[in-house]
């Protein structure tokens, strides 16, 4: 859908009306606008061992030439905040002074000018789904190829390693949700991952309320795969509230239903990273 013009001017052109309304109220706005972004796949490339994922080279230092620039970025992941963080490179960087990382869908919580994380207690349901995932997978003979994560306040179970990822993938999803539920949790879906954590936080409600508590005019929400679907349609009801906003995905031929949804679609984490330099110096 979207492209990267060959000219001067590095910033693709939305395909929607509604996008391009929104890049030019935060071109003319910029510091009443949340810039929001996911990090695995958007920021940091998919890699096969998600301790490995790091930002996109240029990353940070397109955030730091935007951040000053803009009223807040913010980081909003499934990961918890300190590991996207320390993965990201974010602390301790000149410019980033106004970045947060909303972590955990939210339920935790970065800020660069403190340089600390805040959360509430753990759901005894993670506690108790860690300890039955091995010899659940094992019983249902999903243990193959599979492999489970460790994220703290959610636990995810990876089908990418499997000999067939999708179809251990649809295997895995009503099994998962049978346990997940019998713990007070639920499922999010992602790119050949499904994650048990509990209820009551996605990236749809950490954005509303990170962006009513900037007060911000305009908002960017830059995703890749199913769990950015809230933060997608959480854009769409700012937008019902008179709030200009641009979707933007990281492109995938994984999540069409994301792309299909996007004002702009981009090259993956570099084509991220590009729109983010670009949207840096056009405010200069």
């Amino acid at each position: 859908m979207g492209s990267h013009p060959e000219s001067k001017d590095p910033l693709p052109a939305p395909v929607t009306p509604a996008g391009r309304d929104a890049l030019d109220a935060i071109l003319t706005r910029p510091t009443r606008t949340v810039v929001a972004l996911d990090f695995d796949g958007t920021l940091a490339p998919i890699v096969p061992d998600p301790d490995q994922a790091r930002a996109h080279p240029d990353a940070v230092p397109a955030l730091a030439a935007l951040a000053p620039k803009v009223a807040s970025i913010a980081v909003v992941t499934g990961r918890p905040a300190g590991v996207a963080v320390r993965h990201g490179g974010f602390a301790g960087v000149p410019g980033l002074e106004h970045l947060a990382v909303l972590g955990h869908y939210g339920a935790e919580r970065w800020d660069a000018v403190s340089g600390t994380v805040t959360a509430p207690a753990p759901h005894p349901g993670v506690a108790a789904v860690r300890a039955e995932l091995p010899g659940f997978l094992d019983r249902i003979g999903a243990w193959q190829g599979t492999w489970i994560e460790e994220k703290g306040r959610a636990v995810a179970v990876h089908t990418r390693r499997a000999a067939d990822p999708q179809a251990a993938f649809e295997a895995l999803r009503e099994p998962l949700a049978d346990l997940a539920t019998r713990h007070g949790l639920i499922v999010e879906p992602g790119r050949m991952v499904l994650e048990l954590r509990p209820p009551g936080m996605d990236k749809g409600v950490a954005l509303l309320e990170y962006v009513r508590e900037v007060g911000a005019e305009a908002v960017l929400y830059a995703g890749d795969d199913l769990g950015d679907l809230p933060a997608f349609a959480a854009v769409d009801k700012l937008r019902s509230d008179g709030v200009p906003g641009l979707l933007v995905c990281s492109g995938s031929s994984e999540v069409g239903e994301l792309a299909e949804r996007a004002d702009l679609v981009v090259d993956g984490p570099s084509g991220v990273v590009r729109l983010l330099a670009g949207l840096a110096a056009r405010l200069d």
